[in-house]
């Protein structure tokens, strides 16, 4: 009920403010880039422009969006009114800085999924070479595949991690959204939600095939023990393994990134301010955590040199860390 509301208010200041300005439908339109019949439509409350269009239509008519999407009818400001950026010591959200944190964090969430899928391919090179220097010892020697594996696999490691810094960096300026409580300025939470209703459709398919993809990474190595394969043909089965897993982590991290978007500025499910107090108590348990287990990972490889099987630490972490956090959340509470 309040958004329609929201809809009829906002269609009657965008007509109000196009006769001050003594423009018809077709000059908004030109100006806008959009045709007349949407300028028509959200003239009658048809339709509702989306976050980029409120905020040109916010700029071409000099007013700020807070006055487009405050709830109430009110008086036309001569100039843009000034929002204070915090309101009894709670930062305020402007529309502008919601578009801009969507903006970005949908960007970067493709390259977090990017970057975790290539941490997973990371080894496919080395266990590739070196089945290919044990059974055919013509084309590569034992030494020069470990030695082009382990460049490749670490070149692939350092450069995904050049993109979590680079990116946690772009996004630190949002940091305070994801630890601190905030109100968001009149309006700006029903374009949040109409922005994630448009994606949630997408979010559904990429959860329910990375999960099936998940549920099936195992088939190559199961097709290829049936078969009794030569263990370089199980070998290749592993590294379609590796793919096949690196796929639905990647549509998994593009899922819950985007999810989290919407979350934060919403502060639903993760992100309410309950669970951002409790967060701050426990934020650096993951880092410190998958440090120890990449370095448990690499020192037992090196070590024994069977990149074939060590890679099952992964999938024994990542279950494992479950527990972890439950250990850690149930200790908080005691």
């Amino acid at each position: 009920m309040m958004r329609g509301w929201i809809i009829v208010i906002l269609a009657e200041k965008i007509m109000e403010l196009r006769k001050k300005n003594g423009w018809s439908q077709e000059e908004l339109a030109f100006q806008m880039d959009v045709s007349r019949q949407s300028v028509s439509k959200w003239e009658s409350g048809a339709s509702i422009p989306d976050l980029e269009r409120i905020l040109k239509l916010s700029q071409l008519f000099g007013v700020s969006t807070d006055y487009l999407l405050k709830e109430e009818l009110e008086d036309l400001p001569a100039v843009s009114p000034e929002v204070p950026d915090c309101e009894n010591g709670i930062k305020r959200i402007t529309m502008e800085a919601a578009g801009e944190f969507m903006e970005n964090k949908i960007k970067a969430s493709k390259q977090v999924a990017g970057a975790v899928s290539a941490c997973i391919l990371s080894p496919v090179v080395l266990i590739y070479l070196g089945a290919l220097a044990e059974y055919k010892e013509n084309v590569i020697s034992e030494g020069m595949a470990g030695s082009v594996g382990v460049i490749v696999l670490l070149l692939i490691v350092g450069l995904s991690t050049v993109f979590f810094i680079l990116n946690g960096m772009k996004m630190e300026r949002f940091k305070d959204m994801e630890k601190e409580g905030f109100r968001l300025e009149y309006g700006v939470e029903a374009i949040i939600r109409k922005k994630m209703a448009e994606y949630e459709g997408i979010n559904r398919i990429y959860t329910v095939t990375g999960v099936f993809l998940c549920i099936i990474s195992v088939c190559p190595l199961l097709i290829a023990s049936s078969l009794d394969a030569s263990e370089f043909i199980q070998t290749i089965c592993l590294e379609a393994l590796f793919v096949i897993v690196a796929a639905a982590v990647y549509l998994l991290v593009l899922a819950g990134e985007k999810k989290s978007c919407f979350q934060i500025l919403l502060q639903e499910g993760d992100y309410t301010e309950a669970k951002k107090m409790e967060k701050k108590k426990t934020e650096r348990i993951p880092a410190v955590y998958w440090c120890i287990v990449t370095a448990v990972y690499l020192g037992i490889s090196f070590f024994t040199q069977d990149w074939g099987r060590t890679w099952i630490i992964w999938p024994c972490a990542a279950v494992l860390y479950g527990a972890v956090w439950g250990i850690a959340g149930a200790l908080k509470h005691q």
